[in-house]
């Protein structure tokens, strides 16, 4: 990480990505030029790149996303880091005043950079999912599944561990990358939950389809998360929070749980309960229509044109 970008104005994110060889590809022809995610809009305002067509793909609201991750995490070094950013991100974020368009990640983003921007679209998460590959019927365990190395998956991890499954009759597998020490131990402490640590991604699909509940919850509102676009895909019933799914347009095929007892409810409830052809269809009515990569590529050539 270099100290002269980290100490700058820009946020790093941003000014790690500047690149003249870049430009000068850019400019070996007139296409319209795709900006995917705020970090890669350094060149944005870039006078050479003045009369292109220019398009933002948003991520999330970047700063928001940011200060999220200062709140969980637990190194000094790095919660300073990630508030530094939220400000600089915030302040870097008029740049986009410079795009022809802006795709927006979720309807909750593009309420926000609509009030802000001109010619703002909801565009919905590209996923590696082309069908919707449910097993009906039941499962014997629950899954929570994500990168573990990421301060508010790890702390959702050891929500479930302390708050959730400690005392229930229920078999829940932890699974992904950068485990902490914390958690390790955490999970030691009960024989009904297991960890799966840096398994392949086609692993992971087998627990998210295999499981009989994916339980994600989440203490950070900020887009849309893939893994519940892949547990809703491929995975059989859903329990969320309120930050996981609000205004993403999948509440309908989420069961929610905002509270410990409503959470312990629901895991007893949907472990019994088989994933049916009834509940297959409803995912494939909602999805095939508003989250399907055929549609998404349809409205971004759109705005390519």
């Amino acid at each position: 990480m270099s100290k002269r970008l980290l100490l700058g104005s820009l946020p790093y994110i941003v000014a790690s990505r500047s690149s003249e060889g870049l430009v000068k590809n850019l400019l070996e022809d007139d296409a319209p030029i795709l900006f995917e995610g705020l970090h890669c809009c350094f060149h944005l305002n870039d006078e050479r790149l003045k009369n292109r067509k220019k398009i933002v793909r948003m991520h999330n609201i970047e700063h928001n996303y940011y200060s999220a991750l200062a709140r969980v995490e637990k190194s000094l070094f790095r919660k300073k880091y990630f508030e530094g950013e939220a400000k600089k991100l915030e302040r870097f974020e008029s740049v986009l005043a410079q795009a022809d368009a802006i795709a927006a990640i979720s309807p909750a983003d593009t309420k926000y950079l609509s009030e802000k921007y001109k010619n703002v679209t909801n565009i919905m998460a590209f996923h590696p999912h082309e069908t919707i590959a449910i097993k009906e019927g039941k499962g014997d365990f629950a899954l929570y599944h994500g990168s573990l190395a990421v301060g508010e998956n790890n702390k959702a991890a050891l929500y479930l561990v302390h708050e959730v499954f400690n005392n229930l009759n229920t078999t829940l597998i932890i699974a992904g990358n950068g485990v902490s020490t914390e958690l390790k131990g955490a999970v030691k402490k009960h024989k009904n939950i297991q960890l799966k640590e840096n398994i392949s991604v086609e692993d992971i699909y087998g627990l998210i389809q295999n499981a009989q509940i994916n339980i994600l919850p989440t203490f950070q509102a900020t887009g849309i998360k893939l893994k519940l676009l892949s547990a809703l895909y491929i995975g059989r019933h859903c329990i969320v929070n309120s930050p996981m799914v609000t205004q993403t347009g999948l509440e309908p095929l989420c069961h929610l749980a905002d509270s410990l007892a409503e959470m312990k409810r629901k895991v007893s409830e949907f472990m019994v309960m088989p994933f049916t052809l009834e509940d297959k269809r409803k995912r494939v009515l909602i999805l095939e229509e508003k989250f399907s990569n055929e549609a998404n590529v349809r409205e971004l050539m759109n705005l390519l044109r």
